[in-house]
């Protein structure tokens, strides 16, 4: 039996926010899914009709027989709703190299894809994967209506008993710390962070146990790593006599610290209400792998409101990640935020159109005022740990073995020391001003996206 390769499904609940997808595909938002550079490479390769036996498309898949090296060609398809994609080769790789290559081929030669009637073995798959989705949604909703509410309460009040308990092993911790002095922070194995954290871990409290486990790299970080220890060891201080008094809170500062211990939102309680309707922008999107998991964020930028929005999305191992939005695309659509003393994580709700391309970027053309914004959003969340930066009409510099970009009044922001496409930049702005998009960590800027001479660029590569 001839082996094949499927992304996983993503869930029903995902799949209504998800009916319009981008009407078109650029060749650098296709190369954006690919596995590795190997298969990007050979992907393009294939993007070439004389490589294909037979092709195809519909409004929500392509398809494609490609000759191999078996005796039969590989049969390939692409779910454009998603994406997901499918292909009788034996590769692991999602998506192929030969969905990569029916995927960049249709963006350069769409006429190319002649059969507009699917053959049965892209109909069935489609219903298929129709047919599971609609499974998984039944069961999830069975599930959460035989859900025990007693037994949901006692679960909460014994976690919240082993959460105050863990809290107060740590604020002791914290405080023999700083008694013993920052300097010999220096002189600790990275064990000695790592069970501070797994006590954390332990007493369900998995958003302290993070802040925790990053605080173990920073006195190893070279020039100033004192300043930014003291700095994180302080909001983790805030966070513990906040957590103390949460009763005496706002409700706003309870849920931001309920998020940043290690609580979580019901997601479909929070989509059952109003949601921000807009023209939303997508500048920006980065993933970062956390122990077994993968961290998809996806920046948005309301047109008419100026609002930012964050998107999360998870991914166990080598599972596909969600790749509904596209960087560089507008999308008419409803957003929901999570509850905040300075709202930013969002679900989305509805799209009301497919994505368009976008023709601008917005974003700050005086630093100072892209600074104001963030201190006020600090001001609200403390915790913030990244801020969207859209950058109006900013030159690249290197200056003294660091990059940095200037704006119009000759103000400077520095960028990431562990970013590494500056070059790039530089050569996009060829000396001349460019919009920029990055995140703000309120010490560097790290650049995900440009806008320069009319075109949407991600910088690759980035860490």
């Amino acid at each position: 039996m001839t082996a094949s390769t499927e992304n996983r499904a993503l869930p029903e609940r995902d799949r209504s926010a998800r009916q319009q997808m981008p009407a078109f595909w650029t060749t650098e938002q296709i190369l954006a899914l690919s596995a590795d550079t190997s298969s990007t490479k050979a992907g393009r390769d294939l993007a070439s009709p004389a490589r294909w036996v037979s092709l195809g498309r519909t409004e929500q898949a392509i398809w494609g027989e490609c000759k191999g090296s078996a005796r039969e060609p590989y049969q390939t398809q692409v779910d454009l709703s998603e994406p997901a994609f499918r292909c009788t080769c034996p590769s692991r790789k999602i998506p192929c190299k030969h969905a990569l290559g029916l995927f960049l081929l249709l963006d350069s030669d769409p006429g190319v894809f002649t059969q507009e009637s699917p053959p049965q073995w892209v109909a069935g798959w489609l219903v298929g994967r129709a047919e599971r989705a609609q499974r998984r949604a039944e069961k999830e909703e069975r599930e959460a209506s035989a859900s025990d509410s007693d037994e949901q309460a006692r679960t909460a009040a014994r976690r919240l008993v082993k959460v105050k308990a863990g809290l107060k092993e740590i604020d002791l911790w914290t405080g023999d710390l700083v008694r013993r002095g920052l300097a010999a922070a220096q002189t600790e194995s990275y064990g000695f962070w790592n069970a501070a954290a797994a006590r954390m871990v332990d007493a369900q409290a998995p958003g302290v146990a993070r802040l925790i486990r990053e605080m173990g790299g920073i006195a190893s970080s070279g020039e100033g790593w004192e300043g930014r220890l003291f700095e994180r060891l302080c909001r983790l201080h805030l966070l513990l006599e906040g957590f103390r008094r949460i009763d005496d809170l706002p409700p706003e500062v309870q849920a931001d610290i309920r998020s940043l211990v290690g609580w979580t939102q019901n997601q479909e309680e929070l989509l059952s209400q109003a949601g921000a309707r807009d023209q939303w922008l997508v500048l920006g999107q980065r993933v970062e792998d956390e122990e077994r998991l993968r961290v998809q964020r996806t920046w948005l930028w309301g047109r008419a409101s100026g609002r930012s929005a964050l998107l999360l999305h998870f991914a166990v191992g080598d599972a596909p990640i969600d790749a509904s939005l596209v960087p560089g695309t507008s999308v008419d659509a409803e957003l929901v935020f999570f509850p905040s003393a300075r709202p930013l994580r969002a679900l989305l709700k509805t799209c009301h159109a497919a994505p368009i391309p976008l023709d601008s970027m917005p974003g700050y053309a005086d630093f100072a005022l892209a600074i104001d914004a963030f201190a006020d959003a600090l001001a609200r969340n403390p915790w913030l740990e990244r801020f969207p930066a859209a950058l109006k009409d900013v030159v690249p510099e290197f200056c003294d073995g660091r990059w940095f970009v200037r704006d119009r009044a000759g103000r400077v922001l520095g960028l990431s020391r562990a970013y590494c496409a500056a070059w790039h930049l530089l050569a996009l702005s060829g000396g001349r001003g460019i919009d920029l998009f990055g995140e703000w960590d309120g010490d560097s800027l790290l650049p995900l996206s440009v806008f320069a001479e009319g075109r949407f660029v991600v910088p690759h590569p980035y860490p």
